[in-house]
């Protein structure tokens, strides 16, 4: 049994979803993985309910833990706080505390200039990710602060850098970091353990990025020092279940840069 037998996770985006040479292909299932494998009871939500299930159905089989699945889809045209507030009651319902929230999900019309960009394409990034973020953290809050938690969220290179072609997708990044450091500032004296990773993975999302954009891709998807890019599992979702543990709540606050096998760089 892992350090995170009985604790409970929720992870957005977390759906199943493989490369097409059939290994994990989204950051979200990679994290329900490497979590899984610890021991954590899982909740996962997402807009595909068919990925979903598949995700439950492989996760609970491979590794005897339990698996709720919620479909959930923070949009410009939802009542927001409500479909995230069901999320937060079903979880405790279910498992009846909440250990570790972490925002992955994450839509975006990315290729698309700035000149170009949509108001419908902007708020899709937004919404998606920014006001996300903020509904799932208002809710799990006095949940976190029960279990001295932790909150993972997720931010971007294309914030960072100014991606040719990601203005929303950007903007939302970096109001997720400003966000962050917000939360990690107020909750730190509750015990709760605030970060927020930058990671560059390959995934099902990235490799078809690849091939409908290739001259954005080029432009701004570089091949990190160490060869390769990151593992969704053995990378990001191990470095998730470290900032997770209790000996890292030191890291509290700091913007944490996966960079293809090349580990923690603060």
């Amino acid at each position: 049994m892992g350090f995170l037998t009985d604790k409970t996770v929720i992870i957005t985006g977390a759906g199943r979803s493989v490369l097409r040479d059939g290994s994990c292909g989204s950051i979200g299932y990679g994290i329900a993985t490497a979590y899984a494998k610890e021991g954590a009871n899982i909740v996962i939500t997402g807009r595909n309910v068919k990925k979903l299930e598949d995700a439950k159905e492989e996760l609970e089989r491979l590794y005897g833990i339990k698996v709720l699945t919620v479909q959930a889809d923070v949009n410009a045209a939802a009542d927001n706080e409500t479909v995230v507030n069901e999320v937060v009651r079903q979880t405790m319902d279910t498992f009846g505390r909440i250990d570790v929230l972490i925002n992955n999900a994450q839509a975006s019309a990315s290729g698309v200039p700035l000149a170009e960009h949509t108001t419908e394409q902007f708020d899709l990034a937004l919404y998606s990710g920014l006001y996300a973020a903020f509904y799932y953290m208002k809710a799990c809050y006095p949940y976190l602060k029960e279990t001295k938690g932790s909150v993972i969220n997720f931010a971007s290179g294309a914030g960072l850098f100014g991606n040719f072609g990601q203005c929303a997708y950007a903007a939302a990044k970096e109001g997720i970091r400003g966000l962050t450091r917000v939360a990690a500032t107020e909750w730190g004296k509750d015990g709760i353990n605030v970060n927020i990773i930058c990671p560059l993975a390959w995934t099902a999302q990235l490799e078809n990025f690849s091939l409908e954009y290739p001259d954005a891709f080029e432009k701004n998807v570089k091949m990190p020092p160490m060869g390769h890019y990151g593992n969704p599992e053995t990378e990001i979702g191990r470095v998730c279940v470290q900032l997770a543990h209790p000996d890292f709540k030191y890291l509290t606050g700091e913007t944490l840069t996966l960079e293809g096998g090349m580990g923690l760089r603060p």
